[in-house]
């Protein structure tokens, strides 16, 4: 029995929810993994379900003719961790307007400070932060999604051209800061 594409379950889905399972169970450790190095294990958790459940939410208009449900998840997850950060970044600015005591470590810092133990996660840590959000996006759905650029341009809803700029740029910002190589499979 040929098993169903990612497209098809998605149109089944609409009169037969149970089949969006399908999708559910190929990419949800993937997406997982992929919010957990971007906003740690806890933080990742609530990304994930809310990734799936926006993605149950609009399956009626997703584009059957892409088989491949892939990036458009990655899409949904990058566009939820971006939301997350500013949202806690006009928190903790309204925090500091108010003179109010600062709130107990958020995950955000607790994540920073487990990458900040080793010198060489401090000093890539220091150079993502240095990235634009739109080249660090880029880059680590390349380096922590292992996304091809196709993908990456489909999540992202960008041309593949600005996918290939991103990531050059990217590279080139985190070559300086770095002092040293940064390779992905497309260098090789």
């Amino acid at each position: 029995m040929v098993e169903a594409d990612d497209a098809e379950l998605i149109r089944r889905s609409i009169d037969d929810p149970e089949q969006f399972a399908g999708v559910f169970d190929r990419y949800v450790e993937q997406i997982h993994r992929y919010a957990a190095r971007r906003l740690g294990v806890q933080a990742a958790d609530d990304v994930v379900a809310e990734t799936f459940l926006t993605a149950f939410r609009s399956r009626a208009s997703y584009d059957h003719a892409q088989p491949l449900a892939r990036p458009w998840l990655y899409g949904i997850a990058t566009n939820l961790i971006a939301r997350q950060r500013r949202d806690e970044e006009r928190f903790l600015r309204a925090l500091a307007r108010t003179g109010a005591e600062p709130p107990p470590e958020s995950m955000a810092d607790a994540v920073i400070e487990r990458v900040a133990a080793q010198a060489e996660d401090r000093r890539l840590a220091g150079a993502l932060t240095g990235l634009a959000s739109g080249d660090r996006d880029v880059l680590l759905l390349v380096a922590l999604g292992e996304l091809a650029y196709e993908e990456v341009a489909q999540a992202l809803d960008i041309p593949i051209g600005t996918v290939r700029s991103r990531l050059h740029r990217a590279r080139k910002q985190a070559r300086a800061t770095l002092g040293t190589g940064l390779h992905t499979r497309e260098d090789a």
